[in-house]
């Protein structure tokens, strides 16, 4: 299955999804391994500043253990960086922060993944307010084939806004955010496809932002534009600390030192090494990280 495609139908549950998805307000709980018990009650302690909150999580793809007891708290209004080499297991867990691994057949998870205080695998957990709550942003930009106004306000008359004035502000607003007001305010009612690759992404962030989420996930956001369209995506994310937690799965080394607070280096499904960006890239204590980091092995 290609994840671009199938799992861009449930951004931020804005997003038309594919023949024969669910819809998200139906997406089942995902099964836990046996003998997993939480309580509501173990997640109202969370800590104001965490967004996420993550113990012992575990992830198979049938008999595939692709995430091993992984356990990460990520605070509030910081840019998480996700470093490894292919495969060892980021991108998935990325997509378990807002329950995109529901798509994919055969999964299990078990473990404790609480965002805001509350389990997101818990009974009754409204998925669809939690893909509103956490954006996704992919490696390759997908803009609807439809305007650039009409990219932005779906997510938004998803939700039930249908104001025209009250959606004039919000492309504007969103549009100023991600710095392509500017560029496309003359076109907002030309397709999003006649944009640069660039534009196109910055345009997917702000359709992200319409939402008013809390979180932006991104999945190697800028692996397929130019450096010119990577710096300003960078800049961009810089900026947008300061409103939003933004979590970025990355291969570019330099990237994650330039953009991110900390950074988490993963290796075979388990998290090998996290903490503060500057200590991980100058002083590592695992002599896997440091191979890594420099270019030893990936």
């Amino acid at each position: 299955m290609n994840m671009n495609m199938g799992a861009a139908a449930v951004q931020t549950s804005t997003m038309p999804r594919p023949t024969g998805a669910p819809a998200a307000s139906q997406t089942p709980a995902m099964p836990r391994q046996a003998g997993a018990a939480f309580t509501e009650a173990k997640t109202e302690a969370a800590d104001a500043e965490l967004v996420f909150d993550i113990n012992k999580l575990n992830l198979h793809y049938g008999s595939f253990h692709g995430l091993k007891d992984v356990s990460i708290r990520i605070e509030r209004n910081k840019i998480m960086a996700l470093i490894g080499p292919s495969g060892c297991g980021k991108s998935t867990f990325l997509r378990t922060l807002n329950r995109m691994n529901d798509l994919i057949p055969y999964v299990s998870i078990d473990g404790l993944v609480c965002f805001d205080g509350k389990d997101i695998y818990g009974r009754n957990y409204d998925v669809t307010d939690l893909r509103k709550k956490v954006g996704m942003v992919f490696q390759k930009p997908n803009p609807f084939p439809k305007t650039v106004f009409d990219n932005i306000t779906y997510g938004p008359k998803i939700h039930g806004k249908k104001n025209r004035k009250q959606l004039d502000e919000i492309v504007e607003r969103t549009l100023k955010e991600v710095a392509l007001w500017d560029e496309v305010k003359d076109r907002l009612h030309k397709p999003a496809l006649g944009l640069s690759g660039g534009q196109q992404q910055r345009l997917c962030i702000a359709r992200c932002l319409a939402v008013e989420p809390e979180v932006i996930l991104m999945d190697e956001p800028t692996s397929a534009l130019d450096p010119v369209a990577t710096l300003k995506i960078e800049e961009l994310m810089d900026g947008l600390r300061e409103k939003y937690t933004i979590i970025i799965v990355t291969h570019n080394m330099q990237q994650a030192g330039r953009i991110s607070n900390e950074t988490a280096f993963f290796l075979h499904g388990e998290i090998v090494e996290i903490g503060d960006t500057e200590t991980i890239f100058s002083t590592p204590t695992n002599k896997k990280t440091e191979e890594y980091i420099t270019g030893r092995f990936g």
